[in-house]
């Protein structure tokens, strides 16, 4: 995902150093096609003026008396233009009229300017030389807004062969039609944010749609090589993604399930070696001659080892279920009190049957949402356990409490099942739940399966919490089983 992170910031930044000259470039456009199409309209009218004025010449003379009476009554007229979104209330275009050496004969808008020498200037200069002559300058330097444009046109007289005998210039200012290269700036600044919005936001949308959920997968993915229990992520409504995550879920299973049934195939055949060779050899012991005593004994083993070996069997098929399921298929609102009390029930005539009496103290309204079959049976081998520990005539205390959280809110059960026995030996209580370590009973031979505890484990671990055993102060053993609950 950091290859995937760098890619689409490297992607973000060609896009947007791309944007970025792409509006660098149109709004100097903008700029260039505006002024572009106002010198051409200006040179028209240049043309139009100067033509004008070669009609009106007296005696072969410029006659800017003309001239002036055309600005005279174009001022006076009241104007009202909408030109798009813009109002045009006013005249922005001006003349002056130079004679053939360049002095200013007339000015519409400054006669302060009559008398003096504009030949130097590129709009007179390039004109009398019978070249297109135009300028922009500044009236105020430093000030890109105070930019004037001149056009200027030739004025021939026809009594001298076409000579030319003065120039009409024609101006503008640029804030005359800055309104428009503002408004277009603006809608080219929208349109590209808006199209460069537009992209990231479907960059966005991709990250999420299809980068988040296979992030969430590699998450998922790597949980499994470290054995840990995941349910499958949440990753959105991506038809591609969906198929992907459902793919690597069936192969977890699948592979999962070729590996449970090795492990226990290969765990179930070792465990039972033990019990089929009691059992084989009792069988033979039969068939030879002996006391109906000693007959006896041999009977007995064969049902004890039956036993035994039905016992690993139903045990290991509890347990392999269990650890096969990726989270809790099935869930609803129990009371663990009554729960509690229910398998005290169940294991109650056992308890008379060995003299042990159960002794349970329960918190009422203490509930979790679970498995009540699950919880029910790492329960009941917990006070099997107790049971087969426990000394004839002692005590099972079995106890429900709860932890508060903030504002007296539990946080966690804890189902406490303690025995009056000898205790785990130091060197068990670190492997209490390994698979298949059992240490014998006080009172028989029989060892039991070595699945209990490992069960209660996976039962715990099923509902998000923990199971632990330790040896306690006054003497025997305490299993604790810890829940969160809501």
């Amino acid at each position: 995902m950091r290859l995937t992170r760098v890619t689409l910031a490297a992607l973000a930044l060609v896009i947007g150093l791309g944007f970025y000259h792409l509006v660098v470039y149109l709004l100097d456009d903008v700029d260039a096609q505006t002024f572009q199409a106002t010198e051409e309209v200006m040179v028209d009218a240049a043309h139009v003026i100067a033509g004008m004025l070669e009609g009106e010449l007296a005696d072969g003379a410029l006659n800017k008396e003309v001239l002036k009476s055309t600005f005279s009554h174009a001022g006076e007229h009241v104007i009202s233009a909408r030109i798009y979104q813009h109002l045009k209330t006013s005249i922005g275009l001006n003349a002056y009229l130079t004679n053939q050496d360049g002095v200013v004969i007339f000015d519409s808008a400054y006669p302060e300017r009559e008398g003096m020498d504009y030949s130097q200037y590129n709009d007179v200069r390039r004109t009398l030389q019978g070249d297109y002559g135009a300028r922009s300058s500044r009236s105020e330097e430093g000030d890109d807004l105070s930019s004037v444009l001149y056009v200027a046109a030739p004025i021939r007289s026809d009594r001298v062969g076409r000579e030319i005998i003065g120039v009409l210039t024609v101006y503008k200012s640029q804030k005359d039609v800055l309104y428009f290269i503002t408004h277009r700036r603006n809608d080219i600044l929208l349109a590209t944010l808006s199209i460069g919005g537009g992209i990231i936001l479907l960059t966005g949308a991709i990250f999420i749609w299809l980068f988040q959920p296979v992030g969430k997968l590699t998450n998922y993915a790597q949980s499994i090589s470290r054995g840990e229990r995941q349910t499958m992520p949440k990753l959105g409504r991506g038809r591609e993604v969906n198929t992907l995550g459902k793919a690597l879920h069936d192969m977890r299973e699948t592979l999962e399930g070729r590996r449970y049934v090795e492990n226990y195939i290969s765990s179930l055949t070792h465990e039972l070696k033990s019990p089929l060779a009691a059992i084989k050899g009792s069988a033979e012991l039969l068939g030879e001659d002996m006391p109906a005593e000693q007959r006896q004994k041999f009977l007995d083993n064969i049902l004890k080892e039956t036993h035994r070996s039905e016992s690993l069997v139903r045990d290991l098929l509890q347990l392999a279920e269990l650890e096969r399921k990726p989270y809790l298929e099935k869930q609803r609102r129990l009371d663990l009190g009554e729960l509690c009390r229910e398998v005290c029930e169940e294991v109650k005539p056992r308890a008379v049957s060995k003299g042990v009496k159960l002794e349970l103290l329960v918190a009422d309204g203490v509930e979790l949402n679970g498995d009540a079959m699950i919880l029910k049976l790492a329960l009941g081998n917990l006070l099997e356990n107790a049971l087969s520990f426990s000394p004839n005539g002692g005590k099972v205390f079995v106890q429900l409490s709860r932890a508060e959280g903030a504002e007296g809110v539990a946080k966690t059960a804890e189902i406490s099942v303690a025995d009056e026995g000898a205790g785990l030996p130091d060197y068990a209580v670190g492997r209490a739940f390994e698979h298949f370590y059992s240490l014998p009973r006080p009172d028989s031979s029989y060892q039991g399966t070595g699945l209990g505890l490992p069960l209660v484990l996976e039962a715990a671990r099923l509902h998000d919490g923990d199971a632990t055993i330790e040896n306690r102060a006054e003497g025997g053993c305490m299993a604790k089983l810890v829940l969160p609950v809501s």
